[in-house]
């Protein structure tokens, strides 16, 4: 049986500054300060020195809630 792994990166929307996560698809090097569509639909400048973990106040909630 194969397990499925979520890569998950940090990206940071333009007009709220809140942070989104971003399913990666490709190599990091191809996505660094790229726009990608987030979990939750939303466009966001994908930022690989940001770990997302969607528990602070800066995270969004509907990734969160899509995510767990």
């Amino acid at each position: 049986m194969s397990e499925l792994v979520l890569t998950l990166a940090a990206a940071q929307g333009r007009s709220t500054g809140i942070w989104h996560a971003v399913e990666l698809h490709r190599s990091p090097s191809e996505v660094d300060g790229a726009c990608e569509v987030a979990v939750c639909g939303a466009l966001a400048r994908v930022d690989l020195d940001q770990a997302w973990d969607g528990d602070d106040e800066e995270s969004c909630e509907a990734c969160a809630d899509l995510l767990y």
